[in-house]
């Protein structure tokens, strides 16, 4: 037992203090992920719903593809790909370097490319899920198109996509571990190193666990916060 506190202790004997970097790192990747995912989920959800047929086609396409394709193929066509293109472009410039692509820069567009294929759904039913009514009330009222969603529609649409896009979080969440091949130092990475080190992967892997699990019951909580919030005008009523 006092091994165990000592492997999992902060400073030069243990591995706390990387265990704490990789955290702050899942963290990090996760929440900067959010806001691109669903801005792009968002867009392609208003494509779906154009009446122009190509958007709704090439919306329809984006989705299929990212939601078709395993998460993890996803994060290595990102990051080797681009990497390959950007190599390539460069010889054509006639310059002869090696270029990197930044693993969290990486990881984070090949994961808001996958939460905003599924965000969109959740947008596109939460659309769908306002009556016509409320549109033409806003014209009625003589707001612009764009006022109209901003003041009328949008926050319905939050509301009712709320309980869909906090299971994407959480899925979200648990999906910053496949970063983890491609050598950022995200929690389940720093625990195989402490793992592989010590020979102690069920410490360190338990440990890992339950650090997931309580930060899916800390969102868990936050979320259902959020939802109480957003119905707050409801219970009023």
């Amino acid at each position: 037992m006092e091994e165990a506190l000592t492997l999992i202790s902060f400073g030069p004997d243990g591995w706390g203090d990387e265990i704490a970097r990789g955290v702050l790192i899942t963290i990090s990747l996760a929440i900067a992920t959010l806001p691109f995912g669903l801005f792009l989920g968002f867009v392609i959800a208003l494509a779906k719903q154009s009446e122009e047929p190509s958007l709704r086609m090439a919306a329809n396409i984006y989705t299929t593809i990212f939601r078709g394709l395993p998460e993890l193929l996803t994060l290595f066509l990102v990051y080797y790909g681009v990497q390959i293109g950007l190599q390539e472009l460069v010889k054509l410039l006639g310059f002869d370097v090696f270029i990197e692509v930044n693993s969290f820069a990486a990881g984070m567009v090949a994961l808001a490319l996958v939460f905003s294929s599924y965000a969109s759904e959740a947008f596109l039913s939460a659309f769908r899920g306002i009556p016509k009514g409320q549109y033409e009330g806003g014209h009625a009222l003589g707001l612009s198109r764009g006022q109209t969603m901003r003041l009328v529609v949008f926050p319905q649409l939050i509301r009712l996509a709320l309980p869909a896009l906090g299971n994407l979080w959480l899925i979200l969440l648990k999906e910053t571990a496949l970063v983890s091949v491609i050598g950022l130092s995200d929690l389940v990475r720093q625990s195989g190193i402490a793992a592989r080190v010590t020979k102690e992967p069920f410490l360190f892997f338990g440990i890992a666990c339950l650090i997931y699990l309580v930060l899916a019951m800390i969102s868990s909580v936050g979320l259902t916060r959020i939802e109480a919030w957003s119905k707050r005008g409801d219970t009023a009523r």
